[in-house]
């Protein structure tokens, strides 16, 4: 269940970064399709990631990833939108890469993450 929930999430970076491709070249059409693609793997992260919470012990540091991981969620959504409606996002988008960093070194750090030297 890890390889899912890190597949959907590596999915849904690379869908944002191809919806904001699309926004920058003017493809509205194409923009909005890959918008509600993105909206459905977002369904598919926190399904993957709520199966991943089944029958594990449940310490603050997984409740801090839940929180940061919906956090992530939010901030890709509201990037998303503020482009579209030509309003800055260069905030949201710092934001969103600091998030991203701490909740995949957070992610790699607990218990069912991948250990690499391991």
């Amino acid at each position: 269940m890890t390889h899912m929930h890190i597949t959907t999430w590596v999915a849904a970076l690379v869908l944002l970064i191809v919806a904001t491709s699309l926004l920058k070249k003017g493809n509205q059409q194409g923009y909005k399709t890959t918008h509600m693609i993105l909206r459905v793997v977002y369904l598919l992260i926190i399904a993957t990631g709520g199966m991943l919470l089944i029958g594990i012990n449940i310490t603050p540091e997984y409740v801090g990833k839940i929180i940061l991981g919906i956090v992530v969620i939010g901030l890709m959504e509201m990037l998303l939108v503020r482009m579209s409606k030509g309003k800055g996002a260069m905030g949201f988008g710092i934001i969103l890469v600091v998030a991203l960093v701490a909740i995949i070194a957070l992610g790699f750090r607990l218990p069912q993450g991948f250990h690499f030297l391991a």
